[in-house]
């Protein structure tokens, strides 16, 4: 009894003398965003601060300007500042899975926003669910046009997440439109304005008789709407995008293109620090969280132009 006693009052020193036991916290966060030209990954940098600094957490962001080797070498710089997570947006699908296997080597919790690194997913992935919202911006596009004629499809960037799922979900649309037929797909480089027009100037040369356009971004989509505008067609040619870029909505709401999915782009910035932390503090969370998109057209964009969501 007496070592009983004796034990129980050791343990109780113990605790005394350690304190109590804190789980790590997030103080310093490393974000390397993909390309800062592009309006969609400015809101979500734009949210990553405003989120952390509410936190009072210390970001340090990179921007790759879109090349996958300048990426990986601000990662490599951020993992020797002390980063204690990483919010990382791959500038594209071919070096993708070295960061998060830096990341990882040194220990450090990675989140992945928008592009996940296929072979080398990041401890999770915070994504619109891309395959369902290009369906519904196909869907309508399709239904604009009656159901039938020649359709072309400017790509995102090949091989990343959002291209290869978007290209998904307007394949599944397509299976349900049999009198649709694609004459043209080109991919882009950068998802850019002027890519999307220059690429539809060329696909209008060689289709001048093409009514539907699925643009996989609201940039690809306003060049493309701009090169249509140039070309002056005798028919009506309906123009889908993807995004809800700030631009963009201001531009759908004057007819200039047709309909695109606007992302949750302050959520995601939000949810990625939110996710950062508890990564940080050892807490366990899914590998995988699709948010949803909002299908926009002229009827209902004013609202995501007021509040993006």
């Amino acid at each position: 009894m007496k070592i009983a006693r004796t034990m129980l009052a050791s343990a109780a020193l113990l605790a005394l003398t350690l304190g109590p036991v804190h789980a790590a916290e997030l103080k310093k966060l490393g974000l390397a965003v993909a390309n800062l030209q592009a309006n969609f990954f400015n809101q979500i940098k734009q949210s990553v601060e405003d989120e952390a600094k509410k936190r009072g957490i210390e970001v340090v962001t990179v921007d790759a300007k879109g090349d996958g080797p300048t990426q990986v070498n601000q990662i490599q710089d951020l993992l020797t500042q002390n980063i204690d997570a990483l919010i990382y947006i791959p500038a594209g699908a071919a070096a993708a899975t070295v960061p998060v296997k830096l990341a990882k080597n040194a220990g450090v919790p990675v989140v992945n926003v928008d592009r996940n690194a296929d072979g080398a997913p990041g401890d999770t992935f915070l994504a619109t669910d891309s395959v369902a919202s290009a369906k519904a911006v196909c869907d309508y596009i399709l239904k604009q046009a009656g159901g039938k004629g020649k359709m072309v499809i400017i790509h995102g960037q090949k091989g990343t997440t959002p291209e290869v799922d978007r290209s998904k979900g307007c394949a599944e649309s397509l299976k349900a439109n049999p009198d649709v037929k694609v004459v043209a797909e080109q991919y882009s480089n950068i998802w850019s304005q002027d890519e999307g027009f220059q690429i539809m100037q060329n696909m209008l040369q060689a289709n001048p008789d093409i009514s539907i356009v699925f643009a996989q971004a609201d940039a690809l989509a306003l060049g493309a709407a701009q090169a249509i505008k140039v070309a002056n067609p005798s028919q009506k040619i309906v123009v889908g995008g993807f995004d809800g870029d700030t631009a963009a909505l201001e531009a759908l709401s004057k007819g200039v293109f047709d309909v695109t999915a606007t992302q949750q782009t302050q959520k995601m910035g939000r949810d990625a620090v939110a996710n950062a932390a508890k990564l940080v503090a050892g807490e366990k969370i899914p590998p995988v969280q699709l948010l949803d998109a909002t299908l926009t057209t002229k009827e209902n964009v004013a609202g995501f132009i007021a509040s993006h969501p």
